[in-house]
């Protein structure tokens, strides 16, 4: 038995790849990414009394983790990317029906004659995410206070210590400053929550690390719990 689904929207987020991507929705509330609803989903009365929710789920799809052949086992980070559980046991994007769920922050639902869209933060989304759902979170029914999480417990990250060379602090200088306090902050949240594989975490020596976000890319090291960004640059120069 076979199921088909069309896309309601797609993710245009602040992540264009997956490296840098926080494993869990919520940890970078700075992450931000705009929901554009398609044709014929993009109706306004099909939103009506949405924006009364601070959070709503979205059901997506992995569509850069799609894989012609499924493992039952996966390596999870959270184990150090050593031991291996089943991937139920897991939120591995490497699943049999490459299908993810993420609770994220509404912070608006903008209809207008181009269409509708949500803007959201707190987001683990990869630009291009075709999303298939959406849902309001209900707290009271979603909120599960003496729930318990196996094989990881606590919310990861870890307090940083975060430098800037002097061309990337004159990069963000030519920022308009509303912009580049949003860049500095998600760039400290990324950090926190170390976007490295887990098997590099662990005894490496200093090395030169590279993500894209937005239209720009940051270069960094990171030897014990010291993070320095050597060089932020646009992926091509930007009109004036």
């Amino acid at each position: 038995m076979k199921y088909e689904f069309t896309p309601i929207g797609i993710i245009h987020s602040c992540f264009k790849e997956k490296f840098g991507i926080p494993r869990q929705p919520g940890l970078i509330p700075e992450a931000v990414a705009t929901l554009e609803i398609v044709p014929p989903f993009n109706r306004p009365e099909a939103f009506k009394a949405l924006e009364g929710y601070s959070h709503i789920w979205i059901n997506f799809v992995f569509h850069a983790a799609v894989r012609e052949q499924w493992k039952p086992m996966v390596r999870p980070p959270r184990l150090g990317g050593n031991q291996r559980v089943g991937v139920f046991a897991s939120r591995s994007p490497f699943r049999p029906n490459p299908i993810g769920l993420s609770v994220v922050r509404l912070n608006e639902v903008k209809c207008n004659d181009k269409g509708v869209e949500l803007r959201l933060s707190g987001i683990d989304l990869l630009d291009g995410t075709p999303v298939l759902d959406i849902k309001p979170y209900l707290p009271y029914a979603d909120a599960i206070p003496d729930a318990h999480s196996g094989y990881a417990p606590d919310p990861p990250g870890q307090s940083i210590a975060l430098s800037y060379s002097s061309q990337a602090e004159a990069w963000l200088e030519n920022v308009a400053a509303k912009q580049a306090d949003h860049i500095r902050r998600l760039l400290r949240q990324v950090f926190e929550n170390d976007p490295r594989p887990a098997y590099l975490k662990a005894g490496c020596a200093e090395r030169k690390f590279g993500m894209t976000l937005y239209d720009f890319n940051v270069s960094w090291t990171v030897e014990n719990n010291q993070v320095n960004i050597t060089e932020i640059k646009y992926l091509s120069v930007p009109e004036d």
